[in-house]
C-alpha cells in the first residue's frame, strides 16, 4: 500500500478539478454572510441565505446523485457544476437584488453541483488500482482539509479588503474552471450491473446502507457543533474570540494529517470497529475541549480530534465501497453528503436552542452525547445486518444480489442483509 500509485497525470488533473468544485462549497456560507452584512437585515439575512444554500445541497445531493449514470457521468457533472457557477455568479453580479432573488441563486448554487462530491470521489477511485482505494480516499480527504483550511481566510480577506461580492465571483470562476478540467478526465467509470439484473432498485440498495450514513453523519455533526459553539466557548473561558479562526484551522490541519496517516498502512480490525474507536476518541477530544479552561488545551484537543475524525470518515467511505455495487457508489456518496449536511443543519439548530438555556460547554457535551447515541445506532445496524463475504463472492443487499469486491487488507467484506445475522452473534 503506497501513495506512489496516485502519482499520475490524471490524478493531478482530478485534483485541480476537485479544488475548483469544492473551494466554492467551502466558501459559500461565509461569503453569503459577508455579502448581506451591510444590507438591511444584515447578519440575519446572511444566515437565511446560507441556510438556503445548505438546503439546496441537502435536497440536490441525493436527487441528482441517484440520476448520475456511470457511463455518462462527465456530462452530468459538467451540467451541475456549470449551473452552480451561475448560481454563485448571480449574487456576485447582483448584490443589491431582492432577498428572494438572492435566495433562489443560493439554492441553485447549493443544489446544482451537489452530486459532484460523490461523482468526483467515484471517478478518483476509478483512476487508481483497486489496491490504492484507501490511499486515494485519504488523498481526497487531505485535499478537502486544505480547501477548508484556506477558504475562511480567503473569504474574509477578499470581502473585507476588496468587496463583499468578490468571494462569490471567485467561487463562480473556480467552479467554471472545474467544468473545463472535467473534459481532461474520462467520461465515466465502469459499473457493475449485477444489482440491476437481480431487479433491485437503486433506492433499495441505497436504503440498505443506512447504518453507514448514520455513523458518517454523526462524525461530522460532532465537529460541526464544535465549530458553531467554539466562539461562545472561548468567551466563556475568557479567551479572545479571535482565536476561533486559528483553532479551527488547526483542526482542519489535523484532519489532513489524520487522512495521510490512515492511508499509510492497512489497519487491523473491521471497518465498523475502527469507526467506533475513532469516533470514541474524537468524542473524548471534543469533551476535553469543552471542559479545559486553557487555550492550549483546547487547541491540542481540536487538532487531535480533527485527526481522529478524519480517519472515522474514511472508514465510512470505505464501508460504502463494500456494501454498494460500483454503479451505486456515486449515489451512495451523494446520500452520505446529504446526510452530513442535514446533520450539520440540525446541529446549528440544536446549538442555537441549547445556548439559550445552558453554557457553551454544556451544549458541546450534549452534542457529544447525541453523537455517541448515533454512532451506537450505526454500529448496531452494521453488526445486525452486515455479513462477511469472501473475495469474489456475491452478497445480498435488501433482497437482491450485487457484486462484492475486496478493498484491501483489513476490509470487512461487509454486506447489508435483511432479517438475518450472518455472523451468528446477535
Amino acid at each position: 500500500m503506497s501513495y506512489r500509485d496516485l502519482a499520475s497525470r490524471q490524478v493531478l488533473t482530478w485534483a485541480c478539478t476537485a479544488v475548483g468544485a469544492r473551494m466554492p462549497v467551502a466558501m459559500a456560507p461565509l461569503a453569503l454572510v459577508f455579502l448581506a452584512r451591510e444590507r438591511p437585515g444584515g447578519y440575519s439575512l446572511g444566515a437565511i441565505l446560507a441556510a438556503a444554500y445548505v438546503i439546496g445541497e441537502i435536497v440536490g445531493a441525493p436527487v441528482l446523485g441517484m440520476r448520475l449514470r456511470p457511463e455518462r457521468a462527465r456530462a452530468h457533472l459538467a451540467a451541475g457544476l456549470g449551473c452552480g457557477a451561475l448560481g454563485f455568479a448571480g449574487p456576485g453580479l447582483l448584490p443589491d437584488a431582492h432577498p428572494l432573488v438572492l435566495g433562489v441563486f443560493a439554492v441553485v448554487a447549493g443544489a446544482a453541483p451537489a452530486a459532484a462530491t460523490g461523482g468526483l470521489r467515484t471517478l478518483l477511485t476509478s483512476l487508481v488500482p483497486e489496491r490504492a482505494a484507501a490511499q486515494a480516499l485519504s488523498a481526497e480527504s487531505m485535499l478537502t482539509a486544505g480547501v477548508w483550511a484556506v477558504s475562511p481566510a480567503a473569504v474574509a480577506g477578499l470581502a473585507l479588503g476588496v468587496a463583499p461580492r468578490v468571494p462569490l465571483l471567485l467561487a463562480a470562476v473556480l467552479m467554471a474552471s472545474s467544468v473545463a478540467c472535467l473534459w481532461l478526465l474520462p467520461a465515466g467509470w465502469g459499473a457493475d450491473d449485477t444489482g440491476a439484473r437481480a431487479g433491485v432498485s437503486l433506492s433499495r440498495i441505497l436504503t440498505g446502507a443506512w447504518p453507514v450514513y448514520v455513523t458518517g453523519a454523526a462524525s461530522l455533526t460532532l465537529l460541526g457543533l464544535t465549530e458553531l459553539v467554539l466562539p461562545a466557548l472561548l468567551e466563556q473561558r475568557g479567551i479572545g474570540v479571535g482565536w476561533s479562526g486559528p483553532l479551527l484551522t488547526g483542526m482542519a490541519v489535523g484532519g489532513g494529517l489524520g487522512a495521510f496517516v490512515y492511508g499509510l498502512r492497512a489497519w487491523p480490525g473491521r471497518l465498523r470497529h475502527r469507526s467506533v474507536v475513532l469516533m470514541a476518541g474524537t468524542s473524548a477530544c471534543v469533551t476535553t475541549a469543552a471542559l479545559t479552561p486553557y487555550a492550549a488545551g483546547i487547541a491540542v484537543a481540536l487538532v487531535v480530534g480533527g485527526t481522529l475524525q478524519s480517519g472515522a470518515m474514511l472508514t465510512r467511505n470505505l464501508s460504502l465501497r463494500e456494501v454498494l455495487p460500483p454503479g451505486a457508489l456515486a449515489a451512495g456518496y451523494s446520500v452520505m453528503y446529504a446526510a452530513a449536511g442535514a446533520g450539520y443543519a440540525a446541529t446549528g439548530s440544536l446549538a442555537g436552542a441549547l445556548l439559550r438555556v445552558v453554557a457553551p460547554s454544556g451544549a458541546i457535551l450534549a452534542g457529544v452525547g447525541l453523537t455517541l447515541v448515533l454512532a451506537g445506532i450505526g454500529w448496531w445496524g452494521e453488526g445486525r445486518y452486515a455479513g462477511r463475504s469472501g473475495e469474489g463472492v456475491d452478497f445480498a443487499v435488501t433482497g437482491g444480489l450485487v457484486g462484492s469486491r475486496s478493498v484491501g487488507p483489513g476490509a470487512e467484506g461487509a454486506a447489508i442483509r435483511r432479517r438475518s445475522d450472518p455472523e451468528g452473534r446477535l
